[in-house]
């Protein structure tokens, strides 16, 4: 027995001189010596104690050393937990608890606090800072750049990926070492990827985006990728041309077209652009194209599949659609009957099955049997329908969920705290279009009769408590909230109300 996907991402380039990371200041990272600082990271993994199918968190700023450390994971059979950097402590407590994690790496400055969330479990807490530097890598440089790589199953799991609900408790979805090969190799080959590609890499790597279908795509094909910390507009006008291929939410490609530097010369060089975790507008596509002569590639994934559908690379990119089912994936449409699929152009439930679609939420077995059905279609949550020509349209989300700037965002969260501040009786959080972050967060508040809360404490208390991309953008006090007659809020007659474009 092997480690697949240790061995054909990774051991596959091992000893190559060309570059894998190029960094903004010009340096480049070569695949020989990142997979050395990999196999240097799974030797302090073992040092620890840590075993195949224990869990490890990463709440960490994107760097070669933290790209490296979900490497070495792999290599060392780790279950490996990539974690926003915006989660408060609060929040980072229950992903902790929850999984259950041995070891958790975050940067220096958040290791006190991080330190009081594991004083129950006695994980282990070391440090990983955005400069390379902290107590974790200190400990990887006395160690050997060899490691022998932990055997492991194709089912196997790989990773545990928190995603949010509509209901409350965020789950762990649980990906296989097959999951994350499969689907990285299937997209290779339908964009089309080759080792001579280099992919502009702006995106986080604590998100399926970022990390299982960017990095793992250049992995699979071994390729270069233009490693940035974060967005900067400048930085992508300047890099582009140095570039082939780039990844990116919506905010991306609307913030670049906002720019009066960014021209149709700009993208001489590239082949290919995709846009994914959120929705785009078709005004943004068409924008896009009229000034650079390229169509954006939409596609469409979740959490708990990677990627389902994408438009073809060679063909029509049709705009307002994800365009078709990736091979070896399987779509279906649905009614009230989760297994009686709907008529072509009708509009109902999105079910996938394929060998990207994960195994289960972690130590959830009601929440898995509820979506993941017996004959293997996940029921993805999401609204759509499917066009005469095969193309997968999205129209809404059943559970209220809300995507901004290609992040989950659960309402009843954010309900939960407003609903506990002074003055407020009820409240409802929708998503409403936003031009620039697919989505943004309204806050619609119902006040007590005798008492008008406070609309600035209200911010301040979601500040301090919730991620930044949580936050409400607005606070509108209204007189009530529509229900039905069996008393549940009506969320679709706010969004009408309210859902203006940004």
């Amino acid at each position: 027995m092997s480690n697949p996907l240790y061995d054909q991402l990774f051991l596959s380039n091992a000893g190559k001189s060309e570059p894998f990371l190029i960094l903004r200041d010009g340096q480049s990272v070569t695949y020989a010596d990142f997979i050395e600082l990999a196999s240097q990271f799974a030797h302090v993994l073992k040092s620890h104690g840590l075993q195949p199918d224990d869990r490890l968190a990463a709440q960490v700023e994107k760097s070669p050393e933290a790209l490296a450390l979900y490497a070495a994971c792999v290599q060392a059979g780790v279950i490996y937990i990539p974690l926003n950097t915006a989660y408060t402590t609060d929040e980072l407590r229950y992903f902790i608890d929850d999984s259950g994690a041995s070891m958790i790496v975050c940067g220096s400055g958040k290791k006190d606090a991080v330190m009081k969330c594991v004083l129950a479990s006695g994980a282990r807490v070391e440090t990983l800072d955005a400069d390379g530097s902290g107590s974790f890598v200190a400990q990887a440089q006395r160690m050997p750049k060899i490691y022998p790589t932990a055997e492991r199953d194709i089912d196997a799991l790989a990773a545990l990926l928190y995603t949010s609900g509509t209901t409350g408790r965020s789950k762990g979805a649980m990906l296989s070492q097959g999951n994350l090969l499969t689907n990285a190799k299937t997209l290779a080959q339908h964009w089309e990827f080759t080792s001579k590609d280099v992919l502009l890499h702006a995106l986080p790597i604590f998100h399926t985006h970022g990390l299982f279908v960017a990095t793992n795509i250049s992995l699979v094909v071994g390729s270069s990728m233009i490693f940035l910390g974060r967005f900067d507009t400048n930085d992508m006008i300047e890099l582009m041309p140095k570039a082939t291929v780039m990844m990116g939410v919506p905010t991306f490609y609307t913030r670049l077209l906002d720019d009066s530097r960014f021209c149709r010369k700009s993208a001489d060089g590239m082949r290919l652009f995709i846009s994914g975790s959120a929705p785009l507008l078709a005004e943004t596509h068409i924008q896009f194209e009229q000034l650079t002569g390229h169509k954006l590639l939409e596609r469409y994934g979740m959490t708990e599949t990677n990627m389902n559908t994408s438009n073809p690379y060679t063909g029509d990119r049709r705009a307002g659609t994800v365009g078709l089912p990736l091979p070896g994936v399987e779509i279906r449409i649905t009614g009230d009957d989760p297994s009686v699929c709907l008529p072509c152009g009708d509009v109902g439930q999105i079910e996938v099955r394929g060998p990207n679609v994960f195994s289960g939420y972690w130590k959830m077995p009601e929440k898995t049997a509820e979506d993941l059905q017996a004959d293997g279609f996940f029921i993805t949550g999401d609204l759509g329908k499917i066009d005469s020509d095969g193309y997968v349209h999205i129209v809404g989300r059943s559970k209220d969920l809300i995507i901004s700037g290609g992040y989950n965002i659960y309402p009843k969260e954010i309900e939960a705290l407003i609903d506990a501040q002074k003055g407020v009786k009820e409240s409802a959080v929708i998503g409403i279009p936003n031009a620039d972050f697919g989505e943004s967060v309204m806050a619609l508040i119902v006040a007590e009769s005798d008492v008008l809360p406070d609309l600035d404490q209200l911010a301040k208390a979601c500040t301090q408590s919730l991620a930044r991309f949580k936050h409400p953008r607005h606070y509108i006090l209204i007189e009530s909230l529509p229900r039905n007659a069996m008393g549940k809020v009506q969320k679709k007659e706010l969004r009408e109300v309210y859902g203006v474009v940004e």
